[in-house]
This record gives structure tokens, C-alpha cells and sequence, in this order.
């Protein structure tokens, strides 16, 4: 039987596979295993932490930092308790003895009781007394300031990698030595009390808007995210995503585009939305026929998206609340568009992919009964439905978030279809707050970075070498670029935006997309600023680069798990990836210059906003045509040349470069009706 004959298996999600699929190949999720005794008490303590910010959501937050860092002394704590000091300790549970009470190092519990006791002691000061301090800290609150950074830094360590811990390092290195520093980078320095009460005293430091977002929102979503998946929402999604796209060309493949793009609104996570919709969508694409490094690069490609679809967008929304002090609604419509282009252009690379290998799409057998699985699974959507409908009302997201985990639950313990035990409801609760420990750990560290920001000035000499950087090179280029086509000024933001993308894309390489955004809207958002990019446009624009480096070889996660799961080549799967998500890689440059794009702008022109979405429409397919050498019927050399060169005029916001691009695709689009009809003359 052929690969094209060979029926495909109902798209069914095994909610204990993916997830286990995903402590696999999302090192941020991958747990030691526990003796029994053990497992039942961090089990406890992960309940009792989902539960305080439950209730904290429905019924007050806490004082800033009262409930930060209750916040952080568990998550802290949890870390050493639940991640091992290396990969060995991976393998199974260690037995108890005199220096492993419970299977655990008496290291790991010292370190854990440490880590609580320095993070509560700052909550712990009254008011005016702390204020008193900050400036002038006690021998103790240097001590324990001192302890925090060392246990965060291990415990980051464990629980992402070594990258952001480095980074934080070498800032405190850099405020340190600031004396020795060259160039504009000198400054006067600091001792270490003063970094230490900096960091550790002040609200700009461990305790700051990162570690805040994280404790108000963030952890509150992650939560949703995993009862809305038990509670069979997500297999509401795929069946959705099968019955719209399944059936045409390359039909799995197209499934998979969609089906990322519904579950990453409530999972916010690249690697999770890879392992969950992959674990049934890579096989079926190739059992149909696709190579395995692309059906594993779609799926990556499209859960990418993930962390850019409204309402949640992983973090980043929440984040951009406290940034920019601006409403939740803005953000999230602000997300449409872009959202859109980016899975329109994985889509259409798919769509020529399936053409020109002949791909079929799957049928009416293999298809979903769409009334059967609204009628089995309808009552999921209501938590979804209330907490869009509490965001758009004007509540804050925490509120939102509490109504949508009660009716979740609710919904999980009434549905007669597929109810939750009471087991499962806490099993949930203990999830849902191992899956932010990581997070948490990275967001406290981000802190560092940020308060050596702040108390250096180190982002605006940065931003100016940056800006300084790139107007040479705007200077150079227009020493024989003629002066009417591009100004000087669009060639030094132009080159601006370049280096930003890159640095951004270098970045998420090691520390994760969160945390990127957060160093990057601290120090590259105000070089754009500096040119005049509006602050929204600038913080959507290092947020979408971040994300990139999660299909962006050498380290890129998403790609690396998709390839895991299909058996495929992890770095050729990765390079796939990026050609598929180059739609995200155009488009934040088209709203830089057509802010309209992201409907919200203080100037927004109707106009403008046609102009750059038709030519966004248009570009992206002729890009998708060139780089799968296929668009009615296959392309030759100079027809690609003539694509590439057409959309990247498209996708300029300008209506004289977008006329310029619809001339140079018409002999293209001529010779592939052509021969596309000649066939059938025949």
C-alpha cells in the first residue's frame, strides 16, 4: 500500500502521551523522579502554591511585595526539591539515606530552606523601616541579599540552563568594575552592598515587574492552560482545525497549522504546542507522505505562533501591560494581524509543499464528526468563552483567570462525557504550578539584569552605541544609494531594527522567550524609541525576534522537540522551520513602518492599513512560491528571483514599491497560468 493510500488514524489526543512527550524535550519541565514519600510532599506544596494564587486571584492580591515574594520562596524552594544538580539526576528516584533524607541532598533541602528564608526576610521588614534601609542595608540583609543571588542563580541554573545565569553574572561583573570599563561603558561603580541593596531591597531588582508579572499573571494562566487541556478542550481544537483544513491538500499538515494556532491560545508555550498537537500530527503528515524533517518543521513553524495568538500570547501580553501601563484589549487586537501573517505563510509554503508532491487531503472517512465532538465536548469552551469575556469587559487578567480555572473545574467535574475525578482536579493544581517553577526561577533573575540597568544607565549607552552603529552604516549605504529613494533617517532605523532582530534572536537562543523579552524591552525598546518608533510597535517588534530563536538553529527548542518526535534531522528540521516562519521574520518590520498594521496606533490611516496588509497578503505568497519552487505548477530560477525580489517590495508599507512588486510578479503569474491551463488543452 503507498504512502497515499495508506488511511489515517483518527487525530485523537492522549493527554498522558503529550505529556510526557513534552517533559522530554521541554528541559523546563523535566522533573527528577521522587520516592513516594517525597512525591506526596512537593506534590502538597505545589497544590498549596496553585491554590494561593487561586484564591489571591478571586479574592485580593496581596501587598506588592508580600505576595512576590511568597511567590519566590516557594518557587525557589520547589526548584531544589524537584530539579536535580545535573542530568544524572534524571535517571531514578535516589534512595533515602543519612545525606539523602527522602532521596533528596541534604544540599538541595539546605538550599531550599535557604532560599525561603532570604527571599521572605525582605516582605518581612515593615514598610517604613525598609524604606529606611535601601541605601543602607544591615550586615544582614547584605548576608541574606547575598544568599538570594546565589540560590537564584543555581536554581535558574537547574531549571533553564546556563545562559541566563551567565548573562546576570556579567552585568553585576559590569557594575562591579564599572571604573575599568572602556569607552562610553565606563561608570563610577558600584561595591557590593550597594548592588546587593539594590537588587535585593529595592522594587527594581529580584523583587521587580518581571518577578510581579509572573506571581499576578503569568502563573495564573499556565494554570488555566493545563485544566482547560484536561478537560478536553484541546481535542475540541484539533477536531475543529481537522474538519476546516483536513480535507484539502496535504491535509494533516494543514491540521497541524490550525490546531497550533487554536491550542496555543490557551497554552501559550512553543514546545508544549509542538509536543501536544505533534504527537498527533507528525505522524499522520508522515504516514501521508512528507518528509519527516517537514512535517516535524511545520509543526514547529505553527506552534512557534503559539506565543503570539490572543488572548494569552505565553507571558508576554501581561508583561506589556506593565511596560507600557496600557490596556489588556490593546495588546491583544494588536496581536491580530501579525498572528494572522504569520500562520498564512506557514500555510502557504504547506499548501505549494502539498502541490507539488501531490499530497493528498484526508477523507470523509478520516475526518472528524465536528456535530459529534461539539456535542461530546461543547461545555469545554465555556471557560475560554468567559475568560476572553472578563479580558474584554476591562477586569484584570488575574480576575479573568480565576473564573476561567473555577468553571474549568466545574466543567470537569460535571460533564458526564469525561469527568475529572477530585484526583485529577489536584493532580491538575500540582501541574500546572511545576510547569511555572521554571519560569518563576527566570523572572527573578531577569530581575538582576534589570536592576543592574537601572542602577548602572548602562541601556541608554547601549542604545546609543547601536544607534550610533547604525547610522555609519546607513551613511555608507547612502554614499551610492540615490538620495530620493531612502532617506537617511529609514536607513539608520532600518539598520537599527537589523541589529535589534539579531541580538533579540541571539538571546532567545539561551534564556528563555520570557525572559528574552523582558532584557530586550529593557535595553533594545529604547533604541527604537530613540528613532521614533512608537513604544508598542518597539515592544511587539524585540518580543516576535525573541520567539524566532525557538525555529532558529543552533538552539532551536521547538524545531529540536518536533524532530525528536519525528525522527528526523534536528538541524535540518530547524533551517526548515525558519523558511516556514519567514513571515515572522518580515513582518514586525512592516508594522516598524506601517504601525497602522497593528490597528491601535494613535495614527492609525485606513488607508495605510489596506496598503500594508494586501501587500503583506501578496508578498508573503509570492516568498511561500519562491522557496517551495512551486506555485501553480513548478517554478523556474528566474521566476523565484523574480518572486523574492516582488515580495520583499510587497511587504514595504510604500504604494509605489508595492506597484513596483505587482509588475515584476505579472510575467510570472503569466507563464504559470500558461502552463498551468496547457494540460488541459491538451
Amino acid at each position: 500500500m503507498t504512502t497515499e493510500q495508506q488511511p489515517l488514524k483518527p487525530m485523537e489526543l492522549d493527554e498522558e502521551k503529550a505529556r510526557e512527550l513534552e517533559e522530554k524535550f521541554d528541559s523546563e519541565i523535566r522533573f527528577r523522579p521522587l520516592l513516594p514519600v517525597t512525591a506526596r510532599i512537593v506534590g502538597a506544596l505545589l497544590v498549596v502554591l496553585s491554590l494561593f494564587h487561586y484564591y489571591t486571584a478571586g479574592f485580593g492580591i496581596l501587598s506588592e511585595t508580600m505576595h512576590r515574594g511568597i511567590h519566590l520562596a516557594f518557587v525557589l524552594g520547589l526548584v531544589f526539591l524537584v530539579f536535580p544538580f545535573s542530568p544524572k539526576g534524571y535517571s531514578e528516584p535516589a534512595k533515602s539515606t543519612l545525606l539523602r533524607p527522602l532521596g533528596i541532598s541534604i544540599i538541595d533541602w539546605a538550599l531550599a530552606i535557604g532560599a525561603v528564608v532570604a527571599v521572605m526576610h525582605v516582605p518581612l521588614i515593615p514598610l517604613d523601616d525598609l524604606a529606611f534601609r535601601v541605601g543602607n542595608p544591615t550586615q544582614t540583609d547584605v548576608m541574606l541579599g547575598g544568599l538570594l543571588i546565589i540560590v537564584l542563580l543555581e536554581a535558574t541554573r537547574r531549571s533553564v540552563g546556563w545562559p541566563l545565569p551567565i548573562i546576570a553574572v556579567l552585568f553585576m561583573t559590569y557594575a562591579y568594575f564599572g571604573p575599568s570599563m572602556p569607552g562610553i561603558l565606563v561608570h563610577p561603580g558600584s561595591s557590593v552592598s550597594q548592588i546587593i541593596d539594590h537588587l535585593y531591597l529595592t522594587t527594581q531588582g529580584v523583587y521587580g515587574i518581571a518577578l510581579g508579572v509572573v506571581a499576578t499573571y503569568v502563573f495564573h494562566f499556565v494554570l488555566f492552560g493545563v485544566f482547560a487541556t484536561r478537560i478536553g478542550l484541546g481535542q475540541l481544537f484539533l477536531d475543529c482545525a481537522a474538519w476546516v483544513a483536513g480535507r484539502y491538500a496535504g491535509g494533516p499538515a494543514k491540521v497541524s497549522i490550525f490546531g497550533s494556532a487554536l491550542f496555543g491560545m490557551i497554552s501559550g508555550s512553543s514546545v508544549a504546542n509542538t509536543v501536544t498537537v505533534g504527537s498527533l500530527t507528525i505522524p499522520a503528515m508522515i504516514r501521508l507522505g512528507y518528509k519527516r524533517n517537514f512535517a516535524a518543521a511545520v509543526e514547529a513553524a505553527s506552534s512557534t505562533g503559539g506565543q503570539i495568538t490572543p488572548p494569552i500570547m505565553g507571558a508576554a501580553a501581561f508583561l506589556m501591560i506593565e511596560f507600557l501601563n496600557l490596556p489588556y484589549t490593546t495588546i491583544i487586537i494588536a496581536a491580530i494581524v501579525p498572528a494572522f501573517m504569520h500562520f498564512f505563510g506557514v500555510l502557504m509554503q504547506v499548501h505549494f509543499e502539498a502541490k507539488r508532491t501531490g499530497l493528498r487531503g484526508m477523507t470523509p472517512e478520516e475526518m472528524p464528526d465536528l456535530k459529534e465532538a461539539f456535542k461530546r465536548d461543547w461545555p469545554t469552551v465555556i471557560p475560554l468563552v468567559v475568560l476572553i469575556g472578563v479580558l474584554l469587559s476591562g477586569y484584570t487578567p488575574y480576575l479573568a483567570a480565576f473564573w476561567g480555572i473555577t468553571l474549568c473545574i466545574a466543567v470537569g467535574l460535571l460533564n458526564p462525557r469525561k469527568r475529572m475525578s477530585v484526583k485529577e482536579v489536584f493532580d491538575s493544581l500540582r501541574d500546572g504550578a511545576k510547569y511555572a517553577l521554571a519560569v518563576g526561577a527566570a523572572a527573578a533573575t531577569v530581575g538582576i539584569v534589570v536592576g543592574v540597568v537601572t542602577l548602572t544607565g548602562v541601556g541608554f549607552k547601549i542604545s546609543y552605541i547601536v544607534t550610533t552603529t547604525a547610522a555609519d552604516i546607513a551613511t555608507w549605504f547612502g554614499t551610492f544609494l540615490p538620495a530620493s529613494l531612502v532617506g537617511g533617517a529609514t536607513l539608520t532605523l532600518l539598520f537599527t531594527l537589523i541589529m535589534t532582530g539579531n541580538v533579540c534572536i541571539l538571546m532567545g537562543c539561551g534564556i528563555p522567550t520570557t525572559a528574552n523579552y523582558i532584557i530586550m524591552a529593557t535595553i533594545a525598546a529604547p533604541t527604537l524609541a530613540m528613532l521614533g518608533v512608537e513604544p508598542l510597535v518597539a515592544h511587539f517588534f524585540v518580543f516576535y525576534y525573541g520567539i524566532l530563536a525557538d525555529i532558529t538553529p543552533p538552539v532551536a527548542l521547538a524545531a529540536y522537540a518536533a524532530a525528536g518526535m519525528a525522527g528526523a534531522d534536528p538541524f535540518k528540521t530547524g533551517n526548515t522551520a525558519f523558511r516556514l516562519g519567514l513571515g515572522k521574520v518580515l513582518v514586525p518590520f512592516v508594522f516598524v513602518f506601517s504601525p497602522s498594521l497593528l490597528l491601535v496606533n494613535a495614527n492609525f490611516s485606513w488607508s495605510e492599513f489596506v496598503v500594508a496588509f494586501l501587500g503583506c497578503v501578496i508578498g508573503i505568497t509570492a516568498l511561500g512560491a519562491a522557496l517551495s519552487g512551486f506555485m501553480l505548477i513548478r517554478t523556474k530560477v528566474w521566476e523565484q528571483v523574480l518572486l523574492i525580489i516582488a515580495a520583499i517590495l510587497l511587504v514595504v508599507p510604500e504604494i509605489y514599491s508595492s506597484l513596483l512588486g505587482l509588475a515584476l510578479l505579472t510575467p510570472v503569474l503569466m507563464r504559470q497560468v500558461t502552463g498551468f491551463r496547457q494540460p488541459q488543452m491538451v
